[in-house]
């Protein structure tokens, strides 16, 4: 059985993901990845779609929480 894919959204910086997922891109290509990789979210990597830690250089802020239902 394969591991579930989370996507961990870190504040202030890349989208974690983990688990069992396939990341590709427009025309379908399939990126080499590994068990865990990192997304860049400042949209400022160099290394795009992937996070190089650019965020903090540029101080790029944002911290979302999901919203819990009653």
């Amino acid at each position: 059985m394969s591991e579930k894919a989370q996507i961990k959204v870190n504040d202030n910086g890349s989208l974690r993901v983990t688990g069992d997922v396939e990341l590709v891109d427009k025309e379908g290509n399939v990126f080499e990845t590994k068990k865990s990789f990192s997304l860049c979210r400042c949209g400022q990597s160099s290394n795009k779609p992937f996070c190089d830690g650019t965020h903090r250089k540029i101080g790029f802020e944002s911290a979302p929480r999901a919203v819990k239902k009653p």
